[in-house]
């Protein structure tokens, strides 16, 4: 089992900046992969970033958005810059260690 906890939410304005952090604890593989999902209303979660083997970012993120992993900490940090209204969502922690876990989710609004 894995348990992520999730922190740095809120309120930003437009072109503004925040700081996601998740923290894994459980029985967690050196080769496992953590990132981050969100989520809006009527529509399915999606990928922003993952880091496993490699790293992946959504086309829409890419150039904005940075993931940062420390293994030996189990944890993995999302910098958001340039932030736009569309990115308000709910943000979602994820990790794959031989099953899907998932964190609890923290909102992000971007809004002047």
């Amino acid at each position: 089992q894995v348990q992520l906890v999730e922190s740095g939410g809120g309120l930003v304005q437009p072109g503004g900046s925040l700081r996601l952090s998740c923290a894994a604890s459980g029985s967690i593989l050196s080769r496992s992969a953590m990132g981050w999902f969100r989520q809006t209303p009527g529509k399915q979660r999606e990928l922003v970033a993952i880091s496993g083997g490699s790293t992946k970012y959504a086309d829409s993120v890419k150039g904005r958005f940075t993931i940062s992993r420390d293994n030996a900490k189990n944890t993995a940090d999302l910098q958001m810059n340039s932030l736009r209204p569309e990115d308000t969502a709910v943000y979602y922690c994820y990790c794959y260690s031989n099953a899907h876990y998932w964190g609890q989710g923290t909102q992000v609004t971007v809004s002047s």
